[in-house]
């Protein structure tokens, strides 16, 4: 699965499961800032990719990806998500936390840690304790 498709996954699996908008994120694994934003208000999500400057959302359970053509599917049970991207077609779980995003993609075999920030401060993280 794609970094940037994982990160949209982050950002919507966070914005769905805890009504919070996301202002970006912090990719543990590429030990950098992304500029990925999502919010959800009912049972629709919007967002924006800046890293490939395209939008994504639509109506749960599906997600259309502008940059990829391609639809997210996801089913939401509390924390957890499931779902498949039919870009890569690849399966994929998240866990959302207190201002963090574990997304597990089955296609290799490995988790991803995403730090959500705060819609509210242009440069906080949830977690961190300052929001």
């Amino acid at each position: 699965m794609d970094p940037d498709i994982r990160a949209v996954i982050a950002a919507v699996a966070f914005a769905s499961t805890t009504g919070k908008p996301v202002a970006g994120l912090f990719d543990h694994d590429a030990a950098r800032d992304r500029r990925v934003a999502a919010e959800r208000r009912d049972d629709r999500v919007k967002g924006f990719d800046g890293e490939r400057n395209v939008a994504f959302g639509g109506t749960l359970p599906e997600i259309h990806d502008e940059g990829t053509k391609a639809y997210l599917s996801f089913t939401i049970e509390g924390d957890q998500v499931r779902g498949f991207d039919r870009a890569s077609g690849g399966h994929f779980e998240a866990r959302v936390g207190e201002g963090v995003v574990q997304v597990f993609d089955h296609a290799r075999g490995t988790w991803f840690a995403y730090d959500v920030q705060d819609a509210g401060a242009a440069a906080s993280y949830l977690r961190s304790g300052t929001a």
